[in-house]
């Protein structure tokens, strides 16, 4: 079982756990290239623009947490494995309860229908996964994420791994040593996500 205090003290370091598979060992990360999103600089594009004019979801935060990293361990459509151990979900329910992980939920008639979830820690916002069940619900989270990171004044919100979707959504990469210094600077502030 992962120890609640081994994960952060990995994150403080540059690292994240990933596993196997749903029943998998897990494995801690650290890529030579990490993507980030610029919160002050980021903009959505006009499609996301024009779905976030329309209010299609209500947007809430921390109200189910377990469903949506539940939901994030899915098995996606194309049909790759999961990420997202039962051992990663439980140390990060346990995070949730101490006030570390966190949840951003697109809800539509009273279903969870998208959302994202991560660990906040000083000014850096770890984005760990996102799913969505109906069209841009997980990209409205996303939108309100950076919203409420930037008004909170973070510094960092780390997305990983680069991949095609967190491109759309405005993510770069940063080699190690940019990303170290990032990771640095944004711990040493003292800020709350609510």
């Amino acid at each position: 079982m992962i120890r609640v205090e081994d994960l952060l003290r990995a994150y403080r370091h540059g690292f994240f756990p990933m596993a196997e598979s749903r029943e998998g060992e897990v494995s801690w990360c650290q890529p030579y290239r990490r993507a980030v999103v610029p919160i002050d600089s980021w903009r959505p594009a006009r499609s996301l623009l024009r779905t976030l004019r329309e209010e299609r979801f209500s947007v809430r935060i921390d109200t189910d947490f377990e469903g949506v990293i539940r939901s994030c361990a899915m098995p996606r459509a194309y049909g790759e494995e999961t990420w997202i151990s039962e051992e990663i979900i439980e140390v990060f329910v346990r995070l949730h309860r101490l006030g570390i992980a966190h949840s951003v939920e697109s809800w539509q008639d009273g279903e969870l229908s998208g959302g994202l979830y991560g660990l906040a820690m000083g000014g850096a916002f770890f984005g760990e996964s996102m799913f969505s069940r109906r069209p841009d619900a997980s990209k409205v989270a996303f939108a309100h994420l950076v919203g409420q990171l930037r008004h909170r004044g973070y510094r960092l919100l780390d997305a990983q791994i680069m991949n095609p979707h967190l491109q759309l959504l405005g993510a770069e990469e940063v080699d190690h040593e940019a990303y170290m210094l990032q990771l640095e600077d944004a711990l040493s502030k003292k800020i709350h996500f609510i």
